[in-house]
């Protein structure tokens, strides 16, 4: 059985803090049966981060690295001219450099780290990126769902979305917003908290995503699934994700794996 974690940050400082190395990440992927991994970037400093460590460590221990270079909600004000053409000349060379998407991109409103005016500016600047450049995109959205829909509705209704625009990573928001974002062709990204007790709503939006349309994700090292909650988050920690998804869509859990593996590389268009 091989997994696919479709956005880990495996650059993040945190990792060092705890003495942990990318190598101990990768390996002990390995043993857990992850075997490939997009590594996503969220400023101007983590999506050259993503792309040296996609380029430098990709093949350690048998895991295949894949990288995204964008501006997050929260770094919406950094946003400028050199911004852009580091965003430009990296999706450029996107094969030589291991790149697969734009993202993570889209709208938090939780934070308001960055005036929301410049976020959804920011959002749509990079949405006309990815359907120049024809990449999907890795949607972030945090008490956003009202804007970021209404901006995606734009772009669909106006014909600048692909046929299958991205991912709506960590997907947090309703069951009808959720069947929104499919029917414009968006694949939903399920992280730990599908995994939490407490959590309702996102086993609701599971149950009504279309087998065809699941990614799993760790976000590591963030949002530790259970059994593991509490301790800084690996991607080899998908496989909980996994299982959760295949007890609740009710199949086996190597379907389940097979499933989300094809979904992750048509989504990232990797063969």
């Amino acid at each position: 059985m091989s997994f696919f974690d479709t956005h880990a940050h495996i650059y993040d400082h945190k990792y060092e803090e705890i003495g942990t190395a990318i190598e101990d990440v990768l390996r002990k992927c390995a043993e857990s049966g992850v075997d490939r991994i997009l590594i996503p970037g969220d400023s101007l400093e983590s999506s050259k981060a993503a792309v040296s460590t996609a380029a430098h460590y990709n093949g350690n221990f048998g895991v295949e690295l894949f990288a995204s270079v964008g501006i997050h909600p929260h770094e919406a004000k950094t946003y400028d001219d050199e911004v852009e053409k580091y965003l430009r000349e990296s999706i450029e060379k996107r094969e030589e450099l291991r790149i697969r998407a734009i993202g993570e991109i889209g709208l938090d409103y939780y934070y308001d780290l960055s005036e929301r005016s410049v976020q959804r500016e920011v959002f749509e600047k990079q949405l006309d990126l990815a359907y120049e450049y024809d990449v999907p995109f890795i949607l972030h959205e945090r008490d956003a769902t009202g804007d970021c829909l209404d901006i995606l509705r734009k772009f669909y209704k106006e014909g600048r979305l692909r046929k299958e625009p991205g991912v709506c990573h960590c997907c947090s928001c309703s069951v009808e917003a959720s069947q929104e974002l499919i029917k414009m062709g968006f694949f939903i990204g399920f992280d730990g908290p599908l995994t939490f007790k407490n959590n309702k709503k996102t086993p609701e939006v599971l149950k009504n995503t279309p087998l065809d349309r699941i990614v799993i994700e760790t976000d590591s090292p963030y949002l530790t699934p259970e059994p593991n909650r509490g301790s800084l988050n690996e991607p080899c920690h998908v496989p909980f994700i996994c299982s959760k998804v295949a007890e609740i869509k009710g199949i086996t859990l190597e379907d389940a794996a097979a499933l989300t593996y094809d979904n992750g590389n048509r989504l990232y268009g990797i063969s």
